[in-house]
């Protein structure tokens, strides 16, 4: 697979991944934290901010292979 090919997959997968990644943080969100302290909300925003970057920075490692 060409590099040029490897790349256009790559960022249409990681908006795809961003995308679905949003979405579920938000519906996980709205079902846990109403009744959630302070604490609890600013560690979930924390973990949930930046738990993408993992799977993204993987992606991207495929993208420059």
């Amino acid at each position: 697979m060409s590099t040029r090919i490897r790349k256009l997959m790559g960022t249409i997968l990681l908006l795809v991944l961003v995308a679905v990644y949003a979405l579920v943080a938000v519906v996980v969100a709205g079902a846990v934290l109403p009744e959630a302290s302070k604490a609890t909300e600013l560690a979930f925003y924390a973990v949930a901010g930046l738990a993408w970057v993992l799977p993204a920075g993987l992606l991207i490692r495929w993208m420059h292979r």
